[in-house]
């Protein structure tokens, strides 16, 4: 069987199941990512397994979100998930080291192998071969404790790459076309596979900022062949032996195709508010912006920076503007101070920040309201800056440079071609030296793993019952977010240990009623449009729900990520038929035989809606798998009434069907 990439390495993984999409597959991860602000549910939840290591040959836990420390929560988060990886055996990156997916490029990237990452941009590591999904907390810790990993087969979308890219044409401007042709929407269930003579010349940290932004499709993930390219990354980074070649066989067939002539590229821009809207720079009317961001987990490497530094050598920026640039990682910030690249970007008057996730979460730099503000990042969903009313465009090195320059909105291509400075050999031994490595087994119950007082073990739903009544909470349109469940920013996200206090935040920029209404009526049911939940993996959008009472939500689609973590919180996550009438907050919805039409398989429940003359019939769109999950109360109830058995390591020790007390330091 001629097998394209995709198939190849999950096939090595498999488990169980067979790669028909859509079918339910169990895979055995190699490697496992997660960072702070996901961090701390998914320890405090990998605990309540009561386990005694983890059953995954790599997990490395990323300083990179949560770093801003207003108060002491932060450091509350670090001291507990530093000592939580020593007690349970992951490796530590500290704050201030790197944001979590460059460092894993350049440190543990394998081709061939599998990651699996609490963050949905874990894909960035499609880059170097790997394939590399993102998925919530919970299900990450499920995983890591050797019981695999569950998802439905994704299809596979060849993307052939021909021609070579015109002057000020990047990788950024690639992804942004992939998006210009699918949407936020159009590549949900997919794998983007990407082949052709176009990735002769496409470095690795260019496919990086393709892989990491390809989930702004609602795609899986995206992986790229392991080639000359991926040999020359590996090699800079002192780890030829990690090399390994992976192309599709001669035949293999995927199961849509498209082609993008590198050529016909030109820059590209996306619009305020979805990196789906994206237009050519060309064609924008005149726009001035106060603000430029370079960075962040996307367009931080090396090459990103020196090409904006080349742009601005021996200029300043605009006095309107302000620019601030961010290295992916410490070993990238120590390569543009040896190359010079940092000395052009300060002369020039850019801000450069610490190598964290910083802005792209609304941690800093939030932009002026009204003002436009345009950035390297990968999201630009509403109020994500930290400004509720701001307009953030999505952009290439190239452009933000041309643009810093100018003060609007500028295209690259009519400036002359820009010679960036060659890279110095990057330090390799900065990770070695900082990173740390897993204890001695012998030595790790000893550990006491200190939780402060804002670390607080996420609620426990009770099973689904057979009869539901409940009110609308809220009524949300299409494309809503998980930011706006549990919203960006170091207010908000300072509380993510805690999902009480986090609770407060939802919706609130949709409507700053809901968690009181919510609390009063004893939960409720969201009513929602099409791909509900897109964007960021953080659980707690699932979680805080549950917390809240919500055990149905009635959307026309889901985020694939997010209806994952729904499941997992036992949350139903019921299918809107096209043409149901309106709904209005406090309507009394029925769910008769709930539980039972999980149980038998039903494809759909009649739902009595108050006022509402005819009935509506929801699809139940759940694999066997997931109904099992929601019919014992969540993923974490189904692991432990023995619904999937360990794929590696020991099976979960008697006595502990109860509540895992862990010992707290304050």
């Amino acid at each position: 069987m001629a097998d394209n990439i995709t198939h190849k390495i999950l096939r090595r993984h498999l488990i169980s199941g067979d790669l028909v999409p859509g079918t339910d597959i169990t895979v055995a991860p190699d490697q496992i990512l997660i960072e702070d602000a996901t961090g701390t549910m998914a320890a405090m939840q990998f605990e309540e397994l009561g386990l005694d290591s983890i059953s995954v040959p790599l997990a490395v836990m990323y300083i990179d979100h949560n770093v801003l420390q207003i108060d002491d929560k932060n450091m509350q988060d670090h001291r507990y998930l530093r000592t939580f990886c020593e007690r349970y055996g992951l490796r530590y990156s500290p704050a201030g080291h790197g944001i979590s997916h460059y460092i894993h490029l350049e440190r543990f990237s394998k081709p061939g192998e599998l990651l699996l990452g609490a963050d949905s941009h874990t894909s960035t590591a499609g880059a170097a071969a790997m394939f590399a999904l993102g998925a919530g907390g919970l299900e990450v810790a499920v995983a890591m404790g050797g019981y695999g990993f569950e998802f439905p087969c994704p299809r596979v979308i060849g993307v052939e790459l021909i021609g070579t890219v015109p002057n000020a044409v990047e990788p950024k401007d690639i992804v942004l076309e992939i998006l210009r042709r699918y949407g936020v929407r159009g590549g949900r269930g997919a794998v983007f596979e990407f082949h052709g003579p176009g990735l002769e010349h496409l470095s690795t940290s260019g496919r990086a900022t393709i892989a990491n932004m390809i989930i702004e499709t609602g795609a899986t993930t995206a992986v790229f062949p392991s080639d000359e390219q991926t040999l020359a990354w590996l090699a800079q980074q002192g780890r030829e032996k990690d090399f390994a070649p992976l192309v599709a066989d001669d035949g293999a067939t995927y199961d849509e195709n498209i082609t993008i002539d590198l050529s016909e590229l030109v820059p590209l821009v996306a619009v305020p508010h979805s990196p789906g809207n994206v237009v050519p720079v060309a064609d924008l009317p005149d726009t001035p912006v106060s603000q430029i961001c370079v960075g962040s987990s996307v367009n931080s490497s090396y090459d990103d920076l020196a090409t904006v530094a080349a742009a601005l050598r021996g200029h300043t920026v605009h006095p309107r503007v302000q620019l601030t640039v961010t290295p992916g990682s410490r070993q990238i910030l120590q390569t543009i101070i040896d190359s010079g690249v940092y000395q052009d970007l300060m002369q020039a008057g850019a801000r450069m920040l610490e190598p964290v996730c910083g802005p792209c979460v609304g941690i800093g730099q939030a932009p002026l309201q009204g003002d436009a503000s345009l950035r390297t990042f990968n999201r630009n969903f509403p109020g994500r800056s930290g400004t509720a009313e701001d307009r953030v465009y999505l952009c290439s090195p190239s452009t933000a440079a041309a643009s810093a320059l100018t003060g609007r909105i500028t295209d690259p291509s009519s400036r002359p071609p820009i010679e960036p400075r060659p890279a110095r050999e990057p330090d390799t031994a900065l990770h070695s030296a900082l990173i740390t490595s897993p204890r001695p087994a012998e030595q790790r119950a000893a550990v006491l793993v200190e939780r402060g007082p804002n670390l607080v073990s996420p609620p426990l739903p009770e099973p689904i019952g057979d009869d539901l009544q409940a009110r609308v909470l809220i009524e949300v349109g299409d494309d809503i977010s998980t930011g706006d469940m549990a919203p960006d920013g170091a207010i908000a996200m300072s509380v993510w240990s805690n999902i009480a206090a986090c609770a407060r935040f939802m919706f609130n920029r949709l409507d700053p009623g809901f968690h009181d209404r919510a609390q009063e009526w004893g939960g409720g049911v969201i009513i929602a449009g099409e791909n509900y939940g897109q964007g960021s993996s953080r659980e707690h959008a699932a979680l805080i729900p549950s917390y809240l009472g919500v055990r149905v939500i009635l959307a026309r689609s889901y985020a694939r990520i997010h209806r994952r973590n729904l499941i997992a919180a036992g949350i139903v996550p019921l299918v809107l038929p096209s043409g149901a009438a309106e709904f209005s907050v406090g309507q009394l919805c029925a769910f008769s035989g709930l539980r039972q039409a999980l149980v038998g398989g039903e494809s759909s429940i009649c739902v009595e809606v108050a006022g509402h003359d005819v009935p509506i019939r929801a699809a139940i769109d759940l694999t066997e798998g997931e109904r099992a999950i929601l019919t014992d109360g969540g993923l974490l109830a189904h692991i432990r009434s023995g619904g999937r058995s360990p794929v590696s390591g020991s099976p979960l020790p008697s006595g502990v069907h109860e509540r895992v007390n862990v010992k707290e330091s304050v």
